[in-house]
């Protein structure tokens, strides 16, 4: 039994495509049939169920990709042991909410290229539903969120934090010098905000929706920094994640509103999926993020 069959099977099956897996493979069509009919000769079993132009696995197969990734880790520790270096290197995909990644480039980007110059790093921005479709369908490794907390044994959870989120104002708006507001007072202001269904505007919109209400906001914007930008400049109320707004209020530019009666609670998770081979450069991503947010 071939190793590349083993790669090959495991690309198509997380992909639930044998298009997509020639194209990630660079193998031809035709050469990835060739590959899984040829294991599936050899395994005496037929491991995806081919209806019209979808597949998807059959319990055999959903056996068989358990032992493949343990096969297939088996053999990377071999060669690694066998090659005996310290020089960690490989291609790690990051998918992680938008609001994180200037923090993730600015202030640490630098030291882990430093720390591990052999590593490169694709990281793809999106809300929590994409992120979890793409790894579940192996188009990145790790993801970041930043949303309520997840519970699902299909992921392991490798970091998490509470994530404080405040509404903020600048420190010149009428509100700035309120010590309490109800929210039904507080969405009659104008509203800045990141997209609609976006990690902590969705449950926001879904903490509303339990008072029976909506906000209409005058803006929506990918970037919770710009955003904090805007608020600075006096043109509406947001509601951001501490870690973007903290030098702004330290510097006094911005003020925090308390709002009764009105909680929301987010988290920063960083998962894979339990079934995903660890490589040595995912391995030393993970660990520098720990170590970042300590």
């Amino acid at each position: 039994m071939e190793i590349k069959n083993l790669l090959t099977f495991i690309q198509v099956a997380e992909l639930n495509s044998f298009t997509k897996a020639a194209d990630s493979l660079g193998y031809s069509q035709s050469t990835v049939s060739s590959q899984i009919k040829q294991l599936e000769e050899e395994l005496h079993c037929q491991l995806f169920e081919r209806i019209y132009k979808t597949i998807a696995l059959t319990d055999k197969g959903k056996e068989v990709l358990k032992f493949a990734h343990q096969m297939t880790k088996i053999t990377h520790d071999l060669q690694t042991k066998i090659q005996n270096t310290d020089t960690v290197q490989g291609h790690v995909r990051l998918a992680l909410a938008d609001s994180l990644i200037p923090s993730l480039l600015l202030e640490h980007f630098s030291l882990l290229t430093r720390t591990y110059p052999h590593i490169t790093l694709k990281m793809t921005s999106a809300g929590t539903e994409e992120l979890f479709r793409l790894l579940n369908h192996n188009e990145a490794d790790l993801i970041l969120t930043l949303d309520n907390h997840i519970y699902n044994t299909d992921y392991i959870i490798v970091h998490e934090e509470k994530i404080n989120i405040h509404f903020v104002v600048s420190s010149d708006h009428q509100l700035a010098q309120r010590k309490k507001i109800t929210i039904e007072e507080l969405i009659q202001y104008p509203f800045l905000l990141t997209e609609k269904g976006m990690s902590y505007r969705r449950l926001f919109d879904d903490r509303l929706a339990e008072y029976s209400l909506e906000v209409h906001p005058i803006l929506e914007l990918g970037s919770a920094h710009l955003l904090c930008s805007l608020v600075e400049q006096g043109i509406g109320v947001s509601l951001l994640p501490e870690y973007v707004t903290h030098q702004s209020f330290q510097e006094g530019k911005v003020k925090y509103i308390e709002v009764e009666n009105f909680h929301i609670e987010v988290w920063k998770q960083l998962l894979y999926h339990k079934n995903k081979w660890i490589t040595p450069a995912m391995k030393s991503v993970i660990q520098f993020i720990q170590e970042k947010n300590k």
